[in-house]
């Protein structure tokens, strides 16, 4: 608990100094003492309101001080002395002048003060008086009560003036009345002229009655159009047209605001920074400049003109008509794409300019400006972002209040669908301007480039260092040779994996990637992937043993050359399950999309097959479901909003799953739904295909072409006989790669080279020996196949005669008739959904008992169940391998995925490669202990505590950044991906929801003030200008290890004020020292981030668009841009760095008892250098 106020001491003592020279009032006084009766003689000085007392005049520090603001003072009666004789000692007590400040509130005890005169005391009193402002507060008060009463004045004044205004406003209608009535009885006049002679004869009576009728009709008529007028006034139209006004008025106030806004953001940073550039010592450059605000002072320009024609259609009021402005403004909206796209770079450019202390400054000058009202640069470049938004919620505003028949309605209804679609485009346009970004930087990186990386469909999935082992001499390298540091370093390699390809490369000295002259660039169409390896094969075996079961191969097969393995070694377990996650996720989606692509598209590989562009319902917009334009790495367009149902169906749909969708889903679906659920909808897809699946999903399986419809349903024979069959087609035809290399098509089960399959990936010639099959392998005597001869010519060539056959089908899978069959069943055909069932199950070591091969090519549920347990066991694999959290931290759901693993297992008709995948799910999930070699903190400090403690001065530079990183890298991978969700770092119960951030920030906290503490704790300036120098050496080696963390964490120490003010302490750095700040941007790992940089773009996402919208749709725009940043982090934590653990250094970099509060460090500070008076 407080037990003191802090106060400004050098300030006060400052006062006291003043008091001393140009005190209103100074002498000496006696002071009653507050525990006893004494009087003690203390010489005071009055300045302003403040009451110094010193213990001498010529005492230079006050022993303290009266505030007398709103004080009384008053003289008091002599106290009685006791035990005083009636003589002089009474007669001298009488003569002393005693009187009292009373301070006006409780707890605060009078300060009872007494002199020798009576004119000094009258003075004192008289000015402690004064500097009591008591006049000043008597005045305040009789000068508000006349402020009152003068309002009070005024009010009654326009109420009178009101009042006067409506008489003569009634007095203007009641004359206009009477002009009128006026007219009409002239002119009645003239047109009863002719009549008059009669009239003259009328009775008086008529006269009367006809007087009586006119003033009826007059007063009917009066009464009836007040009657319409107040009807209207309360009619939902003149509501209606009331509101629009309202908006219209509002639309106008929040242009002249964003206009203002636009003003400061030009003329308050972006004209000053170009001129700052255009010094002689520029702190930015005019490029950086150019990308900070990029074409902000056009967009100003353009809403000036728009602002002015809204003020000028205002004036004309109330008759507004605007939807000619739109009309000139929405051809100009389109300079906001280029601002937008820019944005997220001219953030990152903006931060890395903040590193730059003269910059920073300069740029704190600007933002102190008082029109910024306290806000930042980044605040004034994030409003345009805006804009567009606001125009289509003003709009859409404006078309409810504006009836149908509205001369400007269709006009307003074209400027809103315009914008809409502008946002579209914008919105969709920033995922895919980062993607190019990252792309481009990452082929900029290669020395030799790569003409790949410039296709703008090629999608980053994830990057890392992985060590390649020899291929060719891997069976004859020894265990000792293997584990060694030479192959460490001479085999590392720096991998990108991207949805089409895969690159390896190596890294020179100076940091610039080299591709592999030889599998520098592998397209995943043309690999493989192996986990494990076959257990025939003992290289394998005994690599497997070596590595500890880290290695995994890649089998390549290009068309034009030889194939060739490559093995490479993961850092983990955990590492290599994502990178063959990943992978084999890219490769399923190109053979999926490739496989149904070139029955209907030939040489196509990779894009998504007509069949399913030709769904509307795929990619169009419907009441549960909005896509954008931009599309995803399968060629399909993005899901912008969708209900949680059609999430779902897209997550099990049988036709593709995108990898980017998955991650997304995978990454975010606690904020809309729960893993339950999720769980549950995979369960039904398995156990219930046909019931769960919608029907949109299962039409493609079995869709076939009219003209072979119509061709054989007119033989008249039956269904199931006259079901025609159609080759696979291949995913890439080679004449020189071997069918008995059977390759997978959705499991990363390895198969069995030595087994008959249909290879739908490769094919030989007939004449290739490698195309004779073992008897073993040779189909059985039922085995349903694809293409068959013709009955009459069974010596001809099939490559020749074939009068049925594909030209892309390869000759190893032509259809050889079995016995017994008529020549009808050779006209048969399947879809392409079917002929893909075929070979995933005939790529296995045999039939399932209970089916023959004839049954399942014919049987449309068992093709439906096959494919629906291979999309279920490819989705739980991924969120398995890449999600483990999920599970560690959910005791049942992990509990429910197994007993679905067990219960897939019990499958009786489960395919070899289905049940292999399933027990490789089921290990990985049943394993307690993932073999996790990494350190954790909590270790640390156990191994720390029984260590005597090392010296500052003892430990080398490069040991302290080595281990900062370690430690920053342990801290930074502890997070859970979770707690990036939902802002919970910044609610009341931070700690409880996410303890890992918070645990995050306190450790950087801690590292910042262990390097303040140390600095401070040297009395002489040499010493601190020495550990300041070995720091900023720290921080540099921290950025040559991309540790942007630790680098922060010392500069933060550096720019203390209680470390920045030592002027005496800097001037003896070394001028040459300097650290270079920069956040991560395009590092490779391993590198710890500065992990604020990801909260405050999550900071933005979450605040600037909804998780839901309006009609309760799922915002999956904003997740996926969530996920991207979290797939980032996780980047970066699941790369480790290769340092030691060294106890020593990090138990003085965890020792808590170093570390010296912030008031402490500043009153150390203060010690060491004294601040110097004004």
């Amino acid at each position: 608990m407080q037990k003191s106020v802090r106060y400004n001491e050098g300030h006060a003592l400052y006062l006291a100094f003043l008091a001393r020279k140009e005190g209103t009032k100074r002498g000496f006084l006696s002071k009653k003492a507050a525990e006893a009766s004494r009087w003690h003689e203390k010489w005071f000085a009055l300045y302003q309101n403040v009451l110094f007392y010193f213990e001498g005049e010529q005492s230079g520090r006050p022993a303290g001080m009266y505030l007398l603001e709103g004080c009384t003072c008053e003289r008091t009666p002599a106290p009685p002395r006791a035990g005083a004789g009636p003589g002089g000692g009474r007669d001298a007590l009488d003569k002393q002048y005693y009187f009292t400040v009373l301070f006006g509130h409780e707890g605060q005890k009078p300060l009872e003060l007494r002199c020798e005169e009576e004119q000094d005391g009258k003075e004192w009193m008289e000015a402690i008086h004064q500097a009591s402002y008591a006049d000043i507060l008597i005045e305040r008060e009789v000068l508000m009560q006349k402020y009152i009463h003068l309002v009070q004045i005024v009010e009654t004044e326009k109420i009178a003036a009101n009042q006067l205004r409506h008489q003569l406003e009634d007095q203007d209608t009641e004359i206009e009345r009477l002009k009128s009535e006026i007219i009409a009885l002239n002119k009645t006049k003239e047109r009863m002229r002719p009549y008059q002679s009669n009239q003259e004869d009328e009775d008086p009576d008529i006269k009367k009655i006809k007087k009586v009728q006119s003033f009826m009709r007059g007063w009917l008529c009066r009464r009836k159009w007040k009657t319409i007028v107040q009807d209207y006034i309360c009619s939902p139209h003149a509501e209606s047209m009331r509101k629009r006004n309202q908006i219209v008025f509002t639309m106008v106030e929040a242009e002249s605001e964003y206009v203002h806004q636009l003003y400061i953001l030009v003329n308050g940073f972006l004209r000053p920074l170009r001129m700052a550039a255009s010094s002689k010592k520029p702190p930015i450059s005019h490029d950086d400049v150019s990308s900070i605000f990029l074409n902000s002072e056009t967009i100003m320009f353009l809403h000036e003109i728009f602002h002015q024609g809204l003020k000028a259609r205002i004036a004309n009021w109330p008759t507004l008509i605007l939807a000619d402005l739109f009309d000139i403004l929405l051809p100009m909206l389109n300079i906001y794409q280029e601002f937008v796209r820019n944005h997220q770079y001219s953030l990152q450019v903006l931060a890395n300019c903040k590193q730059n202390r003269d910059f920073d400054k300069l740029l704190k000058q600007y933002e102190a400006n008082p029109a910024c009202e306290g806000r930042m640069l980044e605040t004034f470049l994030t409003y345009p972002m805006f804009q567009i938004p606001r125009y289509i919620i003003t709009l859409h505003e404006l078309l409810a209040h504006t009836p149908h028949e509205h001369v400007e309605r269709k006009s307003l209804e074209f400027a809103k669908s315009k914008l809409e679609e502008l946002s579209r485009v914008m919105h969709d346009e920033v995922s895919d301007t980062e993607n190019i970004r990252k792309n481009l930087a990452i082929e900029r990186m290669i020395v030799e480039g790569c003409d790949i990386l410039l296709d703008t469909s090629q999608t980053f999935i994830r990057q890392g260092s992985l060590i390649q082992v020899p291929s060719v001499e891997r069976g004859k390298l020894s265990k000792v040779r293997l584990g060694s540091l030479s192959l460490k370093k001479e085999g590392e390699r720096q991998c990108f994996l991207f949805t089409k390809h895969f690159l390896i490369c190596t890294r020179s000295s100076g940091g610039k990637l080299h591709l592999l002259k030889t599998g520098g660039v592998l397209s995943l169409i043309e690999c493989t992937l192996i986990e494990e390896p076959d257990a025939s094969d003992d290289d394998s075996k005994g690599s497997g043993q070596v590595f500890g079961h880290l290695d995994f191969k890649i089998v390549v097969e290009p068309p034009d050359a030889a194939s060739f393995t490559v093995v490479l070694l993961a850092p983990s377990r955990q590492e290599k399950a994502a990178w063959m996650s990943d992978i084999s996720q890219c490769v399923d989606n190109i053979r999926c999309n490739g496989l149904m692509t070139i029955v209907f598209e030939e040489n196509s590989k990779v894009t998504v097959p007509h069949m399913i562009k030709s769904d509307a319902r795929l990619h169009k917009d419907d009441t549960d479901i909005c896509f954008s334009k931009t599309l995803n790495s399968c060629k399909v367009p993005q899901i912008r909003y969708a209900s949680v149902e059609r999430l779902l169906e897209r997550l099990t749909d049988l036709r593709f799953l995108s990898i980017d969708f998955l991650n997304t889903f995978l990454h975010t679906y606690r904020i809309f739904t729960t893993a339950a659920v999720v769980l549950g909808k995979l369960s039904d897809i398995y156990k219930r295909p046909f019931t769960s699946i919608p029907v949109r999903s299962l039409e493609l399986f079995f869709a076939t072409s009219q003209n072979n419809r119509g061709e054989h349903l007119a033989d008249g024979k039956s269904p199931r006989l006259c079901r025609k069959f159609s080759s696979p087609p291949p995913l890439a035809v080679s004449r020189t790669s071997s069918p008995v290399r059977a390759r997978k098509l959705s499991l990363t089960s390895p198969l069995n080279s030595r087994i008959g399959a249909l290879d739908l990936t490769t094919s030989s010639s007939s004449g290739s020996p490698t195309t004779t099959h073992s008897p073993a392998a040779s189909p059985p005597p039922h085995t349903a196949v694809l293409e068959s001869a013709p009955a009459d010519s069974p010596a001809a060539d099939p490559a020749e005669l074939s009068p049925c056959r594909s030209p892309s089908t390869p000759r190893h899978l032509r259809y050889r008739q079995p016995v017994g069959q008529t020549a009808d069943n050779a006209h048969c055909s399947v879809s392409p959904a079917s002929a893909f069932a075929i070979a995933t199950a005939a790529a296995g070591h045999g039939s399932p008992p209970g089916f023959n091969n004839t049954e399942r090519t014919c049987d449309k549920e068992f093709i439906i169940r096959r494919t629906a347990t291979n999309r279920v066991l490819n989705v739980l694999r991924h969120w398995v391998s890449k999600h483990a959290q999920d599970f560690e931290l959910n005791n049942e759901l992990k509990m429910n995925v197994l007993n679905l693993l067990e219960e897939v297992l019990r499958d009786p008709d489960l395919l070899p490669q289905e049940r292999k995948a399933t027990a490789n799910i089921l290990r990985a999930l049943s394993l307690d202990d993932q073999d996790d070699i990494h350190l954790k903190l909590e270790d640390i400090i156990q191994m720390t505590d029984c260590l005597k403690a090392e010296c500052f001065e003892t430990l080398s530079a490069m040991e302290l950044a080595e281990q900062i990183t370690l430690l920053d890298h342990i801290v930074f991978r502890s997070i859970p991906y979770e707690e990036f969700l939902g802002q919970g770092w910044m609610k009341l119960d931070k700690n409880e929801r996410t303890p890992y951030i918070m645990k995050t920030s306190q450790h950087f906290n801690d590292m910042s003030n262990l390097v303040a503490s140390q600095i401070m704790n040297y009395a002489d300036v040499s010493s601190r200008a020495n550990a300041i120098e070995k720091w900023v050496a720290v921080a540099d080696i921290c950025r040559c290890l991309h540790n942007y963390n630790g680098v922060l964490e010392i500069t933060s120490a550096l720019n203390r004020s209680a470390i920045y003010r030592l002027k005496k302490t800097w001037a003896k750095v070394s001028k040459q020292v300097s650290i270079s700040e920069s956040h991560v941007l395009l590092c490779n790992p391993p590198a710890v981030p500065y992990l604020g940089m990801y909260l405050t773009d999550l900071a933005f996402i979450e605040e600037g668009t909804p998780n839901f919208t309006e009609e309760g749709l799922v915002n999956f725009s904003k997740m996926r841009m969530i996920s991207h940043i979290i797939r980032e982090i996780r980047q970066f934590q699941q790369t480790s760095y290769r340092i030691d653990h060294q106890p020593k250094v990090t138990q003085y970099l965890l020792d808590k008892a170093l570390i010296i509060d912030e008031d402490t460090l500043y009153e150390l500070s203060l010690k060491i250098e004294p601040r110097l008076p004004a």
